[in-house]
């Protein structure tokens, strides 16, 4: 068992994938003899080599366009977009080639590749880098979406990608990567479209991702003293969603709160309350509630970005009022 950073997993769950298969290719901006902008990917290219790990020039477009191709005849490529707020100069390659092609070859060509990238705020790099895109990604189809919170979950989770036979959108939440967690040794797999139960409660469930997980569990344990215990569920994955256990754990408690960092608007969560009250509204106490960043452009100023990003003293107040209404 050891202690690793967010940022470490990273790099360990590449080389564990990189090692067991020798088709698993690794390419984008800065990643090699960088080691990565957000040091993600540091030791790399000392053991895997320059054919295998490659610095890319700095266009999205040719990134995602050489790992099609490379996916196309029967590579394993890991593509690495630095933010993810660049997904919006190649989206027509992921929404339109990446997502459809399986499809639309009827199976001829499968797309095992998978699309790392930086995502969401909290490091004050204002609205053209610090968006939280993954409900961008969960609308299109043909794409999973997963969104890791922990150092075990990021090993675990990007080699179940890396395995998949579909493109995987793999979102790292920038403000997590200094982060520790326990890491057993040796081999991990974990399995994509499995939410975790990471908090158990009787009175609330609240449903989170990423970053906000450890958010929503710090406000869980202040609801504790409060009086209020509520499970946290950490839904670890979008596409695929984990639907039974998402109802198993709301029908138990009889409330739902999600906590979202990306905007309001055609949030994930919208979703979850259209599943939950079509398919459990009977087993509930009362509406669901949906905890988000405002439908604006995240401020860079820090005072401003706290603000508008779900805080633990927000999720608390905002349980809290519902609970007691």
């Amino acid at each position: 068992m050891a202690e690793l950073t967010y940022r470490d997993a990273i790099a360990r769950g590449i080389a564990q994938e990189m090692r067991r298969d020798h088709n698993v290719v690794f390419l984008g901006e800065d990643v090699a003899a960088a080691g990565g902008v957000f040091k993600t990917t540091v030791g790399l290219l000392d053991e895997f080599g320059p054919l295998r790990v490659r610095d890319t020039p700095i266009s999205e477009q040719a990134i995602l366009g050489a790992a099609m191709g490379a996916a196309m005849t029967g590579l394993r490529p890991i593509a690495e977009i630095m933010f993810s707020d660049f997904f919006a100069v190649c989206w027509d390659i992921v929404a339109n080639e990446i997502a459809k092609s399986r499809y639309m070859t009827n199976g001829q060509v499968s797309f095992p590749l998978v699309i790392r990238s930086g995502n969401g705020g909290g490091l004050r790099f204002g609205a053209q880098h610090s968006q939280s895109v993954e409900n961008w990604a969960m609308m299109i189809p043909g794409l999973k979406v997963v969104v890791p919170a922990t150092p075990l979950d990021v090993i675990g989770l990007l080699a179940a990608a890396i395995r998949d036979p579909d493109p995987v959108i793999f979102l790292e939440a920038k403000a997590l990567y200094s982060t520790k967690g326990e890491v057993p040794d040796g081999e991990i797999v974990d399995e994509l479209g499995t939410a975790k139960v990471v908090r158990e409660g009787s009175d609330a469930t609240i449903v989170a991702l990423g970053t906000m997980v450890a958010r929503a569990l710090e406000s869980a344990n202040q609801l504790s003293e409060a009086g209020v215990e509520c499970t946290v569920l950490d839904l670890r994955s979008l596409v695929p969603l984990d639907t039974q256990t998402l109802l198993a754990e709301v029908s138990k408690t009889g409330r739902m709160f999600t906590v979202e960092e990306n905007p309001r608007l055609c949030g994930w969560g919208g979703e979850l309350v259209s599943i939950v009250t079509e398919e459990v509204f009977f087993d509930l106490d009362g509406p669901p509630v949906r905890i988000t960043t405002p439908h604006i452009p995240l401020p860079a100023a820090d005072a401003l970005e706290d603000m508008a990003i779900p805080s633990v003293e927000r999720i608390t107040a905002t349980i809290q009022k519902a609970m007691n209404s």
